[in-house]
């Protein structure tokens, strides 16, 4: 049968993805396993049993699939464009809302409470988000290059994100940066993923070195980057390298100069002090951001001169990371949670561990490595059944998977994960709509970086900040949600696939 259209309508069996559905499934059937896994000592019953984690699993699981029938066979495909601005509103608004009409739950108040139900409007923001991300960059004459659309943009992804921050849910508002790979793939220009790599190499340099390290480090790429696109790089070896290195010393040469004069000749030593006080008074950071501050207006001048808008952008980036630098302090302290911040400074080696705040990821590193290569069988885990490890059904789920799995049960379970990344990168690529495209390129960034970030923090290499791992962790919002994000897209390529 042919549509008006002259396509042929293809078959239900030949219009779905059904590796991504077969993929889905294996995950929230390992996920409801290793649920029962690292709650069955504590709570001593079936797997089926709803008073327990793993019986309540059961039903998000059922209800679920529920959601992905409902996407895939009863809502129309069509509808998520020309709707994507009230749900993004409406979304928007029950973010604000949970700040103050929500509960408070491990210092977050990000939960609506229905009874025994708990709701959380930041797992379903992700989709929101997307289908806003996808509707706006899909209309005709975008151009992510031209500075109006990229503003529109980078609002769309910050107000979520920063309205999350102030629920001090800051491991879901972390998930937003992953959509900088998608605006990659749309022609943003790879500098700025380099910038955001070097903002997070700034804010660790100026935690764990010094503001003046951070801003010293700042100005040595700043000049590098701008001296090889404008073909000045011999420039860069004679006037900047020599600068890098003097600053560089810099602080032990005036330390030096001060403490040789206080330990003068007595006779001399109150004169030679007044004349060398005033140096112990100069901060080598002023210095170096004072010649940063007056060198921008002759360098900005050239480059209006040559046309050259790459060291515009240079200039306004290094401003801009002179400010983070500053910004720290606040950030830190006055931002993130009190446990998040002892979290970071264990491990950036900055404290050492008395408090035991440390005690979930040193536990979470012992579990995953008594598994060895192929675990020690299911329902076997010391560590599991003991309840060593807190929040393992939740945060740390991955380690239950690597005691009773081993490296095997690990690799398989992320090699799942890679596949179905891979699968809907390659349907987006595929597909003959931007919308499709862009909308599955989103779906593809929140679950890595949820894979990213929670794997990290259970084997050390991130700080805990409380990030379900997708389809796998307990929680109804958060299978809900991925399970919402991953079918809209399988039913967007579906509706091509029908006809192409």
């Amino acid at each position: 049968m042919r549509s008006a259209g002259g396509y042929r309508n293809k078959s239900l069996a030949k219009t779905i993805d059904w590796s991504l559905v077969f993929c889905w499934f294996i995950l929230i059937l390992i996920g409801w396993a290793n649920i029962y896994a690292s709650v069955h000592a504590s709570e001593p019953s079936s797997i089926f049993d709803f008073a327990s984690r793993s019986g309540k699993q059961f039903v998000w699981m059922a209800t679920a699939l529920g959601i992905a029938v409902i996407i895939l066979f009863v809502i129309p495909p069509r509808i998520y464009e020309s709707a994507a601005l009230p749900i993004y509103a409406f979304v928007i608004f029950l973010l604000i809302a949970v700040i103050f009409l929500g509960i408070e739950v491990k210092g977050s108040r990000s939960w609506f409470a229905f009874g025994p139900v708990r709701f959380q409007p930041a797992e379903i923001s992700k989709i929101s988000t997307s289908l806003m991300l996808a509707t706006v960059m899909s209309q005709l004459g975008y151009r992510i290059s031209r500075w109006k659309d990229f503003i529109i943009t980078a609002l769309v992804i910050l107000v979520p994100m920063l309205i999350i921050v102030g629920q001090s849910e800051t491991g879901s508002a972390l998930v937003y940066v992953g959509f900088i790979f998608m605006l990659y793939r749309e022609g943003l220009s790879g500098w700025l993923i380099f910038m955001v790599g070097m903002a997070i190499l700034l804010f660790i340099l100026t935690l764990t070195v010094s503001p003046f390290a951070a801003v010293l480090v700042l100005a040595g790429v700043s000049s590098l980057c701008i001296c090889l696109y404008s073909g000045r790089f011999k420039w860069w070896l004679i006037i900047c390298v020599p600068l890098i290195v003097l600053f560089t010393f810099l602080p032990d040469i005036m330390e030096a100069v001060v403490t040789a004069g206080q330990s003068a000749d007595p006779a001399l030593a109150e004169e030679t002090v007044e004349e060398v006080s005033w140096i112990s008074k100069i901060k080598p950071l002023y210095i170096l951001i004072g010649l940063m501050v007056i060198a921008a207006p002759f360098v900005a001048f050239q480059a209006f001169r040559e046309r050259n808008m790459f060291t515009h952008l240079a200039i306004i980036s290094t401003l801009a990371g002179i400010l983070l630098v500053f910004s720290v302090d606040f950030l830190f302290n006055d931002v993130l949670q009190d446990h998040q911040r002892k979290r970071i400074e264990v491990l950036l080696g900055m404290k050492e561990d008395p408090s035991g705040v440390g005690y979930n990821v040193n536990q979470s590193m012992i579990a995953i490595g008594s598994g060895g290569l192929t675990g020690k069988g299911y329902l076997n885990g010391t560590q599991t059944t003991y309840g060593f490890v807190p929040e393992q059904s939740t945060d740390f789920i991955f380690c239950t998977i690597g005691e009773e799995w081993g490296f095997i049960g690990c690799a398989a379970v992320i090699l799942l994960y890679v596949f179905l990344m891979w699968r809907i990168i390659k349907d987006a690529e595929r597909s003959r709509e931007a919308f499709t495209r862009i909308y599955g390129y989103c779906v593809a960034c929140c679950i890595f970086m949820h894979l990213f970030i929670n794997i990290g923090m259970t084997i050390g290499l991130m700080p805990v900040i409380g990030i379900p791992l997708p389809f796998i962790s307990y929680g109804g919002s958060s299978l809900w949600g991925f399970t919402a994000l991953l079918f809209i897209f399988i039913a967007l390529d579906r509706n091509e696939r029908k006809y192409f």
